[in-house]
């Protein structure tokens, strides 16, 4: 799947998404974009620990594993970022006192690593069948120095950028549930990005929906 918008200008990489590959969590999917690849794996509701017992709600722990060697601060960051997102839609409300957790492993990163990240736990949410107020997926911007927007980025064009933004956008009104910028930029051009970004979300919730209608067809 790929999708062009504004006369070419803005344009995601090819899409692949497989749910159902592991047999030990209780939701996981492979998330790919262009050459970028993430691991999801989610596990729970489950007994928790009682130093991390919440009495309202499921506690909610995300992990993020690099390709190679220890998670490191970049890691921890993005950690936070994905379990805001997450606990924006996760109803925990209905599973008091209990334990979630969300494994990624980062297969390759070929840039638009974050925004990866979020569509695989989303993912990995759909195939585990947790109670969701709302799906969500993850869009990155790429600013370049002349002011015109890449979406779904490379590594290289990354590097090329004047600024990098990702959102992670709700599918109930487009909603932002999250972002992050690295660079700079001016209100209009994260205003730009972040209409790009919601056009592109309409394209990729269609995935979502193609993704798990083939997983549950009957052959």
């Amino acid at each position: 799947m790929a999708v062009e918008l504004e006369g070419g200008q803005c344009r995601l990489r090819p899409f692949s998404c497989e749910l159902g590959l592991l047999s030990r969590p209780d939701g996981s999917a492979t998330f790919l974009q262009g050459d970028t690849s993430v691991l999801a794996g989610l596990y729970g509701p489950a007994e928790a620990k009682i130093s991390k017992e919440l009495p309202d709600r499921a506690a909610l722990e995300v992990l993020l594993r690099p390709k190679v060697g220890l998670p490191g601060v970049l890691e921890r960051s993005r950690e936070q970022l994905l379990r805001q997102t997450c606990e924006a839609v996760v109803l925990g409300v209905l599973h008091p006192r209990t334990a979630i957790s969300l494994v990624l492993q980062v297969l390759s990163d070929a840039g638009s690593l974050l925004s990866c990240c979020l569509n695989a736990a989303c993912m990995a949410l759909l195939d585990a069948g947790l109670p969701l107020a709302a799906l969500f997926c993850g869009v990155t911007c790429a600013l370049q120095p002349d002011g015109t927007i890449l979406l779904d980025p490379t590594a290289r064009q990354e590097q090329e950028a004047r600024a990098i933004l990702t959102f992670a956008i709700s599918s109930s009104e487009r909603k932002v549930l999250m972002s992050t910028t690295k660079g700079s930029c001016s209100v209009e051009e994260m205003q730009q990005c972040l209409a790009a970004a919601q056009r592109a979300a309409t394209t990729i919730f269609q995935f979502y929906r193609d993704s798990v209608r083939r997983r549950y067809s009957k052959s």
